[in-house]
């Protein structure tokens, strides 16, 4: 009988160390997409600074262009003969 125990006692140690080993393996796919998540969301983020740096610098164009057509524009509404040749 202590035989008999024995033996069931070791295949619990083994069952034990097996769900050890998937359990470790199941952190590690975990860990290892979270540093993958991370990384995608650093590269996300430089690369969205990046582009909105630009559009602002473009949209800063604009506006500038756009307030001297205004003013252009004001200009010839207060003095049209101006254009008049």
């Amino acid at each position: 009988m202590a035989r008999a125990g024995g033996i069931s006692n070791a295949v619990n140690v083994g069952i034990a160390v097996q769900a050890d080993w998937e359990n470790r393996e199941f952190i590690s796919h975990i860990s290892l997409n979270i540093r993958r998540l991370f990384d995608f969301l650093l590269q996300f983020e430089a690369t969205t600074k990046t582009k909105l740096a630009s559009l602002n610098e473009k949209l800063d164009t604009l506006e500038r262009r756009l307030e001297l057509l205004e003013v252009q524009v004001g200009t010839a509404t207060a003095n049209p003969s101006l254009f008049n040749t």
